[in-house]
């Protein structure tokens, strides 16, 4: 139990149980079916339903239901499985990547302070609002459209005659309104709500109540997709950009009914394949002199067919591919198929050298390590592919931290 709420943390790829003796007992079939429930709204990617109980996949991050709070953990180490490393490492790794906003975790102790993920993006988002508040919100003008006693812009014929044939007196009219109630309030508004329902008996409890004070009422509304292609973009809504990108994050990853209708569910959830690459293309491209980093550049393979490298390196004429994996490589190999997609890449992109790049406890690289075709079988030795072990920690002040010099180092090999 943590500042009041129910809290479990698993790591990436185990399973959790309900109803089994030694289980923790926290984990209940409500949550469960909630789970399942969820899952199935998303393919079911996020996790493997077993007897009485989940399999997580390779996404990681955070889930709250009925009052349960789940934070699933990266880990590729199975000599190590201190959660207050592993937790501090996902929340750098969002830091870097620009998904969340938060001090250098060796200064933010999150751990004693027992703040999750959730707290962390929600006090994040009641910040940014506050902010606002403080620097004062804005009007906007939109359309208004309703009955009033006095006729005032636009008379709405269609819509006064089906409402007014009784009442005489009135006038269905549309009017530009030039007010704080419009669609960017009302967005704020809706997340700010679910930020109290979810925050329910923690520290920011309060804090979002406050916030909810000093923001002024909106017409209360359910966004979802669609609404948030509806924000208008201009100066004066500039400021709005982080609030509302966290608003989308917290309304969109909300479920207030997917289970029986009584659970409230919110599941922010990141794919550690696609972080581990962000990371890796941000800490290089910090990292470069010189040196041009692309990520994601595409090109058609075959009949409408793209590939995609994670990460391509240019340095003068030399071309560079490295395409990141997290997985633990330690006691297994590459795959075939991942090799003749290193080949295809060299090919395509008239490169040098290509590398498959895996998280570590240890650096596990040499030059040497790059491997290509025989010369003296009559290939041309253009084409070099090696296998990248890059150790993610380092030792600060006694404490195991993400090593911010991964880039340099990874560039030191090509």
């Amino acid at each position: 139990m943590i500042s009041g709420r129910n809290i479990i943390q698993v790591f990436e790829h185990a399973s959790l149980h309900y109803g089994r003796d030694g289980e923790n007992v926290a984990f209940k079939e409500m949550h469960f079916n909630a789970l399942v429930k969820l899952n199935e709204l998303h393919d079911n990617k996020y996790f493997t339903v077993i007897h009485k109980g989940l399999k997580f996949k390779q996404f990681v991050g955070v889930i709250q239901v009925n009052g349960l709070t789940i934070e699933i953990l990266p880990k590729i180490d199975k000599n190590n499985e201190d959660v207050n490393v592993w937790q501090s490492a996902l929340i750098e790794m969002l830091r870097v990547t620009k998904k969340l906003k938060v001090q250098k975790i060796g200064e933010a102790n999150i751990h004693k302070q027992n703040i999750h993920l959730l707290d962390i993006y929600f006090e994040w988002f009641l910040n940014e609002v506050q902010s606002l508040l403080r620097q004062g919100l804005i009007k906007q003008y939109y359309k208004k459209t309703n009955n009033v006693k006095a006729l005032k812009g636009k008379l709405e014929f269609a819509g006064h005659i089906s409402k007014n044939l009784v009442h005489k007196e009135r006038f269905y009219t549309s009017h530009q309104v030039y007010e704080k109630d419009h669609l960017v309030h009302q967005i704020l508004a809706q997340a700010l709500h679910i930020v109290e329902q979810c925050s329910n008996g923690s520290f920011l409890y309060s804090k979002c109540k406050t916030v909810q004070l000093d923001f002024p009422e909106v017409k209360v509304i359910k966004a979802n997709t669609a609404t948030f292609t509806k924000i208008p973009k201009s100066r004066k809504t500039a400021p709005y950009e982080t609030a509302l990108a966290i608003a989308r994050l917290i309304i969109l990853n909300y479920a207030p009914s997917v289970s029986s209708g009584s659970e409230r569910m919110l599941a922010l959830l990141f794919d550690m394949n696609s972080l581990w690459e962000e990371y890796v293309l941000v800490r290089l491209q910090k990292a470069a002199e010189n040196v041009n980093i692309y990520g994601q550049q595409s090109k058609v393979l075959w009949n409408g067919i793209i590939i995609r490298p994670d990460i391509v390196i240019e340095k003068g004429l030399d071309k560079f591919i490295i395409d990141t994996k997290w997985k633990n490589i330690e006691h297994s190999k590459p795959s075939t198929n991942d090799l003749r997609q290193m080949y295809v890449y060299n090919e395509y992109w008239g490169a040098n050298k290509a590398m498959l790049l895996y998280p570590s406890s240890i650096t596990s690289f040499e030059d040497k390590n790059f491997i290509g075709f025989d010369p003296t079988a009559g290939n041309e030795n253009h084409h070099k592919c090696a296998l990248g072990k890059i150790s993610i920690f380092k030792i600060e002040d006694d404490q195991q931290i993400l090593d911010d010099k991964i880039g340099e180092k990874i560039l030191g090999w090509f």
